[in-house]
């Protein structure tokens, strides 16, 4: 006889209860009914923002019907459980489904706290919970202009990005507490994450209670306790969850004080018969709020029911999440302080970082901590705490890096025990990631669909990355990289079977040394490769069509289908006749300027057949081609140095000029960002560039391999006191170094943390010449400077690559008539965004 088992809600957890018993029920023991109160089958609540970056609802969705009705699950959507009958062991729906059970779990999850504030039915007030949430704010924002966010905790500032997608003209945080997320981050790594959410254009109130939200019919304005008003004209409110038990509590089970169905260690309620899982459980005494450990609770009822011996313990709620382009990440106890720990702390205020690790007292174990701006580590420091892994000597390099030539600290993730928890939400241990990876499932795709590790929140998927490739490792397995499927080479050896053969076109490296039609990877790859070996122009026939669009059209496509024109300023020096020419190119074409952190003036808003124009007029005021739409040099920025600051110990711009002149045009496999300052107080930020350069009494100092962006670091001292010639023959060495070694699209600070042995191997390679390579890499080098021709004036002096620059093939001179721009500070901008 099969036991019935009734669920009742299906959202995440309660799909993964059924997910899990359907793996575990070989013997079809079970019938399953599930009850949903949702008119679709469970969804992604996880990525819900993603819906405004244009997933439907459909990305979003787990299973569809026809998962339940394959596993012979009975889905009964729009029609919530209103009734448990205890003695009968039955339920009855919204509809007046009654179903029989021998085991009933109760999923019903959580429904957004709102505070009891006057106005709060006013239209345009929301909560941020589910998919019909969302499109009623889609709907809403279309004629809102200033909205606002009730909670500065991680589904608060969750709500304040969806804001953000909409496209609305401000966005404004409320939070009572005196900081941001102050459940997960300290005070200092609060204020840190308020200046960078500030810096992307959100208003920050903290300290602030509601009182009234006034209106007519629509909300108008926000009044605070503290006589404060903020006019808005919609509001989200997330302030928070509350289990709903509201069902268990008519059923008459065991409730908290404040909420939540009471459960023991195997999730059975007040009644044995019934269990609860995820938000609606209250268990230790905690609403776990995260979807890792409500999945760990689904597969503890289904080890119970299926007569195994599992109970749930107390979870870690660490978490790591990106916040509107930030990454933030608390882990461990991240607020324990002295005298029951030690603390150490790095901040970056200017590049928005903070990491902070607290120790234990005798310094051999981590007990937790907090990363803003750079969460790259946290995987492995989660494991350690998790595991009580002993520290290195210097435990600060765990989010550092080893620094003055050590050994990177740690022993990698092979040498954590077999039990360690690798992905938390479908509980996949390393050990057995690991026994996958033996027995052949050694791609990340693999491992996803043999054991779903990976498959959750994604946090874990560079560790099971690193766990492949240290175990293929391990095996004797030497470990390529190759370009693609198309490719069965890696990109050092796909440059030189290229080189040696002489290959000038993408077509001709396929025929001879790829296999099928090519793919969106290896097209840009080898195009890449092709302008780094010849440094012919890349929209010559037969690698016109390999190109990315940027690089198609010479210029960087914006978020309206226009384009915009960055003319090479060479060491941020500009003649006045240089800059009447470019104003005069922008009021003629409508564009909108703007000077860039790299000394160069962007000009926005240019359609695609004007282009030709444009740089015509640019190039007869002596501009060229910026390069600011192809992986090449940059930008090579200065100060102005001896030449004017009293400061300045050596000619900063004259150099700088040299430098940029010598590698315009240089492709490579990633963008490569120059500066030069003039003395140690590096006005030009050197230390932050790909290859920098600072002058001294003696010379020059060479800084390498730093960068900004997303995961900033610092660039390395390569050579100290040398005199110009010097400096060019080693950045020589080191841009045909990266050029022919570095993976596809990897920066050149990402190289070197990969590079064995580090700064010491490349400063052996540059400046000892241990390869024997010195000299060669000069002479590669001069014939690709040789070489160089400005891409822009080449298509202006051709007509056949002239024409290719239309919108319309058939109407060549017209414009595209979906660009909408709007007027903005006496300029124009591309229009918002429609949905």
């Amino acid at each position: 006889m099969k036991k019935k088992i009734v669920v009742v809600g299906n959202g995440m957890v309660g799909y993964k209860f059924c997910e899990k018993l359907v793996a575990k029920d070989t013997n079809g023991s079970f019938e399953v009914v599930v009850f949903g109160e949702e008119i679709r089958p469970a969804y992604d609540r996880v990525h819900l923002s993603s819906f405004f970056s244009g997933k439907t609802a459909a990305d979003l969705s787990i299973a569809p019907v026809q998962w339940y009705a394959d596993n012979g699950i009975v889905l009964h959507l729009s029609d919530p459980v209103v009734d448990i009958d205890r003695t009968a062991q039955t339920v009855r729906s919204h509809h007046g489904v009654v179903a029989q059970y021998d085991y009933l779990v109760l999923a019903t999850g959580s429904a957004a706290f709102v505070p009891p504030i006057p106005g709060v039915e006013k239209d345009g007030v929301f909560v941020y919970r589910t998919i019909e949430d969302l499109e009623l704010m889609q709907a809403h924002a279309q004629k809102a202009k200033k909205g606002a966010v009730i909670g500065g905790g991680l589904l608060g500032l969750e709500a304040a990005k969806a804001l953000l997608d909409l496209g609305l003209q401000e966005t404004h945080v409320i939070e009572f507490a005196p900081r941001l997320m102050p459940r997960q981050i300290d005070e200092a790594g609060s204020q840190l994450l308020q200046a960078k959410l500030e810096s992307l254009g959100l208003k920050i109130h903290l300290n602030k209670n509601t009182q009234q939200i006034e209106g007519e019919e629509a909300i108008s304005a926000m009044k605070f306790a503290d006589g404060m008003t903020l006019d808005v004209d919609m509001l989200v409110i997330s302030a928070g969850i509350k289990p709903r038990d509201e069902i268990a509590r008519v059923a008459g089970l065991e409730v908290g004080v404040r909420g939540g169905i009471v459960v023991n260690e195997r999730l059975q309620t007040s009644d044995p018969a019934i269990f609860a899982i995820g938000e609606c459980a209250l268990a230790h005494q905690m609403i776990y709020g995260l979807v890792a450990p409500g999945y760990e609770m689904a597969d503890v009822v289904v080890h119970f029911l299926t007569d195994g011996d599992k109970t749930f313990k107390p979870y870690d709620m660490s978490t790591k999440l990106k916040l509107i382009g930030v990454d933030v990440a608390s882990f461990g106890d991240p607020f324990v302080q002295e005298p029951h720990a030690k603390t150490i702390v790095y901040e970056n205020s200017s590049k928005g970082i903070y990491k902070r690790i607290n120790v234990s007292n005798d310094g051999k174990y981590l007990l937790g901590g907090i990363l803003i701006g750079d969460a790259e580590q946290y995987n492995m420091l989660l494991q350690n705490v998790k595991n009580k892994t002993l520290l290195p000597p210097d435990p600060e390099d765990l989010v550092l890096g080893a620094r003055g030539g050590k050994e990177e600290a740690g022993s990698g993730v092979l040498s954590l025990p077999d039990d360690a928890l690798i992905c938390s939400c479908e509980a996949i241990t390393k050990g057995a990631i690991v026994e996958e990876v033996k027995a052949g499932n050694n791609t990340l795709d693999a491992i996803k669909k043999c054991c779903k590790a990976g498959t959750g929140c994604g946090g874990c998927v560079p560790m099971v990355k690193d766990l492949i490739n240290e175990t293929m490792k391990a095996q004797g397995v030497y470990v390529r990289n190759v370009i693609c499927e198309h490719f069965d080479y890696t990109r050092q050896e796909l440059f030189d079977l290229i080189k040696i053969k002489g290959y000038k076109t993408y077509n001709e490296a396929l025929a001879d040394l790829g296999k099928g039609d090519g793919c969106e990877v290896c097209k840009p790859a080898v195009a890449s490769i092709l302008a780094s070996l010849w440094n012919e122009l890349i929209l010559a026939k037969g690698n016109d069509t390999v190109q990315d669009s940027n690089d198609r059209f010479l210029a960087n496509i914006q978020k309206n289908g226009t384009y915009s024109v960055v003319p090479r300023i060479p060491g941020g020096e500009i003649t006045p006749d240089k800059l009447i020419a470019i104003g005069q190119v922008a009021k003629k074409y409508s564009l909108y300027t703007k000077i860039t952190g790299g000394q160069r003036i962007d000009l926005f808003g240019a359609h695609v057949s004007d282009l030709p124009n444009i740089w015509e007029e640019l190039i007869e005021a002596g501009f060229e081609s910026g390069h600011a739409y192809g992986k090449a040099l940059r930008t090579v920025k200065s100060c102005v140095g001896s030449t004017w600051c009293r400061f300045g110990v050596q000619d900063a711009v004259s150099f700088s000029i040299q430098v940029e002149e010598r590698y315009r045009g240089l492709r490579a496999p990633h963008k490569l960002k120059s500066a030069v300052s003039g003395c140690t107080r590096e006005c030009a930020e050197a230390q932050s560039k790909d290859f920098g350069i600072i002058a001294t009494e003696k010379g020059w100092n060479l800084y390498v391999c730093g960068n900004g962006g997303v995961k900033p670091q610092h660039a390395l001292l390569l050579a100290s006191d040398v005199d110009t010639e010097t400096c060019i023959k080693y950045i020589d060495r080191f841009l045909m170094f990266y050029i022919k070694t570095a993976e596809p699209l990897t920066r050149t600070a990402t190289w070197l943390n990969k590079l064995e042995g580090g700064i010491n191997y490349l400063k052996a390679v540059v400046i000892d010449d241990v390869l024997g390579l010195g000299e060669q890499f000069e002479q590669e080098m001069d014939l690709l400077v040789e070489a160089y021709k400005c891409e822009w004036k080449e298509v202006v002096n051709n007509p056949a690559l002239r024409k290719r620059f239309t919108h319309f093939v058939n109407a060549p001179t017209v414009k595209d008539p979906y660009a909408k721009f709007e007027p903005m500070r006496d300029q124009i901008k591309a229009a918002e965004w429609t949905k």
